[in-house]
């Protein structure tokens, strides 16, 4: 097995490689060549060792068009080729991986045959796609029905915190116009005192 490889996203100038391993598999090299970006590859100095496709639509990702320039190569880069896969699906929030890829390592790592129940999330982008769908559920999907309820219920929590506030705050004002009104009586009764007391003593 050649050393000093890497994998990374393709790129424009491994279309060359990625169609002579495409055409050895019978691929529709024409179209895949269209959706390059969607490829991961296991690349080295001297050229590609193998690649992988991963579509990803809306909350789901498939991995299609596995190819290797030798299958004797696949058992070692297949685990890390899942690895970069599953690191791509967490970034992009995708929720199921489905394949209809046959080779038994998909089901030894979590991928199952999709019942009919399960068939009714495939994308419809994939419906007309033929195989036996494997599939495998990341995380629980969202309940969009569930977040919006939660949602609601801050935002009244919000609105009922922002009003008590305004209340304790009308109470503060009133409270500091109160004593406003009380310091200024009290000013005005000793402002008289003294007046008072004063002209008596002037009087004198």
């Amino acid at each position: 097995m050649r050393s000093g490889y890497r994998i990374r996203r393709a790129t424009i100038d491994d279309l060359p490689g990625l169609r002579a391993m495409w055409q050895a598999l019978a691929l529709p090299a024409a179209e895949l060549q269209n959706r390059l970006t969607e490829f991961q590859v296991i690349a080295t100095p001297a050229g590609l060792l193998g690649a992988v496709g991963f579509e990803i639509a809306g909350q789901d990702g498939r991995v299609h068009s596995e190819v290797f320039s030798d299958f004797g190569y696949a058992d070692h880069f297949r685990p890390l080729l899942w690895e970069r896969l599953e690191a791509l699906a967490g970034s992009h929030s995708v929720i199921r991986i489905w394949t209809l890829e046959t080779s038994p390592f998909w089901k030894r790592n979590g991928l199952r045959p999709a019942d009919t129940n399960l068939l009714r999330a495939l994308p419809a982008a994939w419906a007309a796609l033929t195989g036996n769908w494997l599939c495998i559920q990341l995380r629980e999907q969202l309940d969009e029905k569930k977040i919006e309820q939660q949602l609601a219920a801050y935002r009244a929590a919000e609105r009922e915190r922002t009003a008590r506030v305004a209340s304790q705050g009308q109470w503060i004002k009133r409270l500091a116009l109160l004593a406003a009104v009380v310091l200024a009586i009290f000013v005005i009764v000793a402002v008289a005192y003294l007046l008072k007391h004063n002209s008596r003593l002037l009087g004198r």
